[in-house]
């Protein structure tokens, strides 16, 4: 039976992490979720872990272990974690071919198990500290392999080398394995982890081999050795080219450099072996490491450079031209030509480096070879390099160094090919029976032309360009300008997709360098486009701009990419308030203010959301300013929106996804121009047109509607960014009931959202964050913006009897215990935002924490405790805050209980009550920070001291207990230098929270930093 148990968890691990099909990947998830919390998981992990065949079995064992180690109800005995933790060493010790994410689930569960029993003892022995022992024994296997064995393995492999190669019969077969087998020997030693870093593929380009510097003399032996070049060698090439630098000498380096340069040489003059995809891409990945790795300086003083950068500029010039040959692997050599390139003005070298003959040919080899590559592909069919934007995007970043090294012969280049192409485009169009297929091969070639004029354009440096370069980039932008004139007039009957991001990409790299207050006006790149395209000045290059932005938004409206982008270059251009009053003098720019729709009617379309916003911001960037008739005249279409929302929701039948369409849509827009008022003029402006009069529309809606998270979330987004107080916005007037009746509207949002989401009863687990928990989370965001946001003076909510704060903290309470312990740190918006919230709650309506029934109590200080050792530093550090101000509290309620004052409160009587009847809550606090202090990499050591004094003073006697128990578990000759680390952390602290009092303990900070050292033996 159980066999046959483990057999089906074995399918159901297979089917979680392998199968496509969602609905057998949540059945199986709803399975496994069962088996997690069945009273036999324990057993039944065991079982996996030693019988199961696959590694999802050993990974679902792993996690489940770590869940019932780390279970705060009903935990495991602690004989029980000691037997687990024995086992997962023995595990590990014994199974040394585990998979890699097996191993790490493992240690995470060791270190977990460790850490929550960190303070457990068996016999007065602190079972979970000999932490060290353990490791160290795994440890010193590694060390002693590095310090010696792996040495004199790798010393054997090369001198079995040099053998087999002076015996070798290269005709016969059966001696090929021996060396293929000493060659991988050989790698995997080079390929070593000196230091733990495991680097991956993405750091491929900056990888460093840190090689032992007792390992220096092998390299001159090994590096001289040289066969005929199989995969392994050109490996173990790229490797020994990654060496780092400081294990030479100055002369050392320029002999090793020397060796690996002629061996370079040798590969170039006789590459044989080099047809061979993997073989050509070690290669490639060796050149790049040349430059990776030594400086130009010491390459142009090594013998054979002149012949050696002749023969690398011939190998990138061809393997360019075969461009359809091993594809990626054009990425490394680009690298090379472009640190070669970026060095020219910093090398000192007497010695010619040669660039300014060879990087025009290289330059040369990638233009045209791209070129003629789309006839190619379009007659075959081929996969077009273009649809990659990522993989033409890298490639023209290391083109525009490369491109502007010799920038009058790219400039002429350039010239050249794209003269030619837009005649024969232009030709192609005018003519009746020019096929399609030649003006898609013309459109193909003047889009990779366009694509790299932006790039090099985007490549100009301003301390190394001349007014030569820049009358240059006049030339070729007047080009592209012409050519865009062009295809913009044949939109009506046809446009070219990748032709336009190509436009738009050159539109932003000549916005980065040619638009703004750091350009000089004087360029003589804006006196050739004055001489050509009239263009006089920036404005009238921003007016040409804004046509092209206006003319992508009429005929490429449902193209989302093209949108997109355009979108992105309308805000670019709107950031910063200079700009804006460049834009808003513009009379397409006029246009767009007086003629915008809500969300552009195909914007409010689920695919386009975050586009539309970026469209609306742009504008209300753009008309953000005190003008109340440009305002109006700016709000005239969200006000027709708004009007027609309310006359269909006026109507006892009306067509709800159509309300619904107009309402998100036009929340949406509002939010991004709300987000785009900081101004408190401009704010106040949409403060006033929206209340009174539109915000019942809002509340109807989430009435309706809450039921509908697309329809709710905008909207309580919107009221959540209405109430948020950026830049001081939010500042009524002494005479004005805004602020109040602001957080009236407000309180109703919460409470009616809140109370009708809580009979939806209970959501499944894959939909609760859609449906309920996003729509709480935006509540939550919502409360504490209007909390904290300074306009609100809560006091006279009471004292009039408006119970309008009173409803909203309420439903807070309602909404929070509806959330279980576990969600509210699984999504991280969800927790960010409760966790802010509550800090908020803490410091300023403590009394309505006090007020709060026990169980209420415990659920926050709970929540408090758990997030104390959160992985967000936002949730820690909100943690920590609130914290501080509940223990705070509690001193000032104790304080004055023990003078002669007025008897306290009801609730305060309540809420000590409560802490004296749980003082462990408070005490297992203070083993938290205490902990994470002391034994851990604390990332926030100031805000985990916040709370600290409070918690010492609350538990005097549990401190001094803790103390002398973190003292004793050290051994004997350090117990005195712990409790010195613990004097000097008191050190002048009295028994008071006054503020002084606190930054005493502040500037012990570093005694306590002082208290993991000691621990650690240092």
């Amino acid at each position: 039976t159980s066999l046959h148990g483990l057999a089906q968890l074995e399918i159901l691990c297979k089917q979680l992490y392998e199968t496509t099909d969602t609905a057998v990947r949540h059945q199986a998830e709803k399975a496994l979720v069962e088996f997690t919390n069945s009273p036999d998981c324990l057993s039944k992990c065991q079982l996996l872990l030693e019988r199961g065949s696959s590694s999802y079995s050993q990974l679902l064992a792993a996690t489940c272990l770590s869940k019932l180690v780390s279970r705060t109800s009903n935990p495991l005995p602690l004989e029980q974690r000691i037997d687990i933790r024995n086992y997962v060493l023995n595990y590990l010790a014994t199974r040394p071919k585990l998979a890699a994410f097996v191993t790490q689930a493992l240690i995470q569960l060791y270190a977990r198990i460790t850490k929550l029993g960190w303070f457990d003892c068996q016999k007065d022995d602190y079972v979970f500290r000999n932490v060290i022992g353990d490791v160290t024994r795994f440890l010193q296997v590694r060390a002693v392999m590095v310090d010696s064995s792996l040495f004199d393995i790798f010393t054997l492999s090369c001198n079995l080398l040099k053998q087999v190669w002076k015996n070798l019969n290269l005709n016969d077969e059966s001696q090929h394995g021996l060396l293929m087998q000493l060659l991988k020997l050989s790698y995997n030693c080079l390929n070593y982890d000196f230091i733990g870093t495991s680097t991956d593929e993405s750091s491929d380009d900056l990888c460093t081999v840190q090689i032992p510097t007792s390992w220096r003399s092998a390299f001159f032996q090994f590096i001289s050795f040289h066969p005929s070049i199989p995969l392994p060698v050109l490996s173990c090439l790229v490797q020994i080219a990654s060496v780092r630098r400081s294990l030479f000498n100055n002369a050392e380096r320029a002999k090793f450099l020397s060796h690996l340069v002629d061996g370079v040489k040798r590969i170039l003059a006789n590459p044989q072996c080099l047809p061979d995809p993997n073989n050509y891409h070690e290669f490639c990945r060796l050149l790049a490491r040349l430059k990776s790795n030594y400086q130009l300086g010491e390459l142009v003083k090594v013998e054979n450079y002149p012949e050696v950068i002749r023969l690398i500029a011939n190998f990138t010039v061809t393997s360019l031209q075969h461009w359809e040959f091993a594809p990626n692997s054009v990425h490394y050599l680009l690298s090379l030509w472009q640190r070669l390139a970026a060095s020219v003005p910093y090398v000192k070298a007497t010695e010619p480096h040669l660039l300014e003959t060879y990087t025009p040919e290289v330059t040369k080899a990638y233009i045209t070879s791209r070129l003629e590559s789309v006839h190619v592909i379009l007659r075959d069919g081929l996969e077009d390099p273009l649809d990659d934007a990522g993989l033409v995007q890298q490639q023209l970043d290391q083109l525009s160094t490369i491109g502007r090294c010799e920038y009058e012969k790219t400039c002429a280049l350039l010239v050249q090919l794209f003269d030619q192409a837009a005649q024969t485009y232009q030709e192609l169009l005018q003519s009746t029976n020019s096929s399609a297929m030649d003006i898609t091969v013309q459109e193909g070639r003047l889009t990779w032309l366009v694509y790299i004029i932006g790039a090099v354009i985007g490549g100009r440096v301003s301390f190394a360009s001349t007014d030569e370069q820049d009358a240059m980039d006049g030339e070729l932008v007047c080009r592209v300008l012409q050519l865009m004139n062009l295809t913009d007039s044949r939109l009506a009957q046809a446009g070219n997709e990748r032709l336009e991001l190509a436009m738009l990409s050159f539109f932003e790299q000549f916005r980065k360098i040619y638009i703004g207050d750091q350009v000089q006006k004087s360029s003589k790149l804006y006196r050739r486009l004055s001489e050509v395209l009239g263009l006089n000045d920036e404005t009238m290059v921003l007016s040409v701009f804004i046509g092209k932005i206006i003319t992508n938004l009429k005929y490429w409206g449902q193209c989302e990419p093209i949108t997109s982008k355009t979108l992105q270059l309308l805000n670019d251009l709107s950031l910063g308030y200079p700009s804006c009053l460049k834009l808003v003098k513009l009379s397409a720019v006029q246009f767009m203010l007086n003629n915008h729709t809500v969300s552009t009617s195909h914007l409010s379309e689920p695919e386009f959301h975050e586009t539309g916003n970026e469209f609306t911001l742009s504008l209300a960037c753009v008309s953000a300013g005190e003008d109340e008739d440009q305002f109006e005249q700016f709000m005239l279409p969200l006000t027709a929106a708004f009007e027609a929302v309310a006359q269909m929701l006026s109507t006892n039948t009306f067509n709800e996804q159509e309300a619904k369409r107009t309402l998100v849509g036009l929340v949406r827009d509002l939010r991004g121009i709300a987000f785009a008022f900081n101004a408190k003029t401009s704010f106040m402006m949409l403060f006033d047109w929206i209340y009174p009069t539109y915000m019942p529309i809002l509340q109807r809606a989430i009435e309706l509607w809450y039921h509908d998270p697309a329809c709710t979330t905008p909207v309580l987004k919107l009221m959540a960014e209405l109430v948020h107080n950026r830049s001081q916005r939010l500042q009524f007037d002494v005479s004005s009931p805004n602020g109040i009746l602001l957080f009236r509207e407000t309180s109703k949002m919460i409470t009616t959202y809140g109370n009708r989401i809580l009979t939806l009863g209970e959501v499944p687990k894959d939909q609760v964050y859609g449906v309920k928990l996003k729509g709480v989370s935006v509540c939550f965001a919502m409360l504490k913006a209007v909390l904290s946001g300074n306009y609100v003076n809560f006091g006279v909510f009471r004292l009039y009897g408006d119970d309008a704060l009173d409803n909203a903290l309420q439903t807070f309470i309602k909404l929070l215990l509806s959330i279980p312990h576990s969600d509210l740190l699984d999504y991280p918006k969800l927790s960010q935002s409760f966790y802010s919230l509550l800090e908020v709650l803490t410091q300023d309506h403590m009394n309505f924490i006090a007020s709060l029934e026990p169980h209420v109590v415990m659920y926050i200080l709970s929540s408090i405790s758990e997030g104390l050792t959160a992985l967000d530093t936002m949730v820690c550090t909100g943690c920590c805050s609130s914290l501080d101000h509940i223990v705070t509290y509690l001193f000032k309620q104790l304080s004055r209980s023990t003078k002669k004052r007025p008897a306290p409160m009801a609730t305060d009587d309540r809420f000590l009550h409560i802490m004296q009847q749980h003082p462990e809550m408070i005490q297992q606090m203070l083993s938290t920070v205490l902990n994470i202090i002391i034994f851990e990499d604390c990332r926030n050591q100031w805000s985990m001291s916040r709370p600290l004094l409070g918690l010492i003073l609350l538990n005097e006697k549990y401190f001094a207990d803790l103390r002398n128990s973190i003292v004793n578990s050290q051994p004997p000759e350090k117990q005195q230098a712990m409790h010195l680390c613990f004097e000097n952390l008191m050190e002048g602290i009295e028994r008071n929270l006054l503020t002084k009092n606190r930054d005493s303990l502040r500037c012990n900070n570093q005694k306590i930093l002082m208290i993991p050292t000691v621990a650690l033996g240092n």
